[in-house]
């Protein structure tokens, strides 16, 4: 049997014991872009230990807004997912604390390729859209150049109701906070795996709303591009 013949029946068998990544499998050779248009995507199992210590990457955090033409590969991308709202406990804990373990947050990923919903539970994402929103999004981002030319652009929305349901009008205060811890989580994560980011809060909400489709009651809170830096 030839290779290349041997490498694909490997990966139909892969898939058809359903084993994490099987649908991103190349037999030829890795995938090192975004996630190409597809209902689900299951990210690349995530790093739990790092090149840099902590105090390295707390001390190199800057908000970087120019980029290099330089796509994220689909470790990157699910690393920063996880980084920000990541599993990382069996009863379903994650990486940014949360008021009463509401978790009022949702994760979206805008890239060449499409929009993302990151799905925290399998550390995987659903299609949102087919279509590059970068440049909405920076249309909605006040025109900020670093929105349109980062490789990706992450969106942090809120759903009030998953915590006002438990604390009542203290909810959004709570939800701020966790916003700011999932943030950070992300732009640290960032800087480790040698990327620039910088957390941006003034777009037009409804703009981002309609950008990435939102229910009426997401509202989003963040837009943070992410890209190779510009040295």
């Amino acid at each position: 049997m030839k290779r290349r013949q041997f490498v694909t029946l490997l990966a139909r068998v892969l898939a058809l014991f359903g084993l994490p990544g099987c649908a991103t499998v190349q037999p030829t050779k890795p995938q090192a872009t975004a996630p190409s248009v597809q209902g689900e995507v299951t990210w690349p199992a995530p790093r739990l230990q790092g090149e840099s210590s902590l105090e390295a990457v707390l001390s190199l955090r800057r908000s970087v807004r120019e980029y290099v033409d330089h796509a994220l590969s689909l470790a990157e991308i699910g690393q920063l997912l996880w980084a920000a709202q990541g599993i990382t406990a069996s009863w379903g804990g994650r990486t940014a604390p949360s008021a009463g373990a509401t978790y009022p947050l949702e994760m979206y990923v805008a890239t060449p390729q499409g929009c993302y919903h990151y799905l925290p539970r399998g550390h995987k994402a659903e299609l949102a859209s087919k279509n590059d929103l970068r440049e909405t999004l920076w249309d909605a981002g006040l025109r900020q150049d670093a929105i349109r030319n980062a490789a990706a652009v992450f969106v942090i929305a809120a759903i009030y109701e998953r915590t006002s349901g438990r604390y009542g009008d203290r909810a959004p205060q709570y939800v701020h906070l966790e916003a700011g811890h999932v943030a950070q989580n992300l732009l640290l994560q960032a800087v480790a795996l040698g990327l620039g980011a910088v957390p941006i809060g003034a777009f037009y909400d409804e703009k981002v709303q309609a950008a990435l489709a939102l229910p009426a009651n997401y509202k989003p809170l963040y837009l943070i591009p992410v890209g190779k830096p510009k040295l």
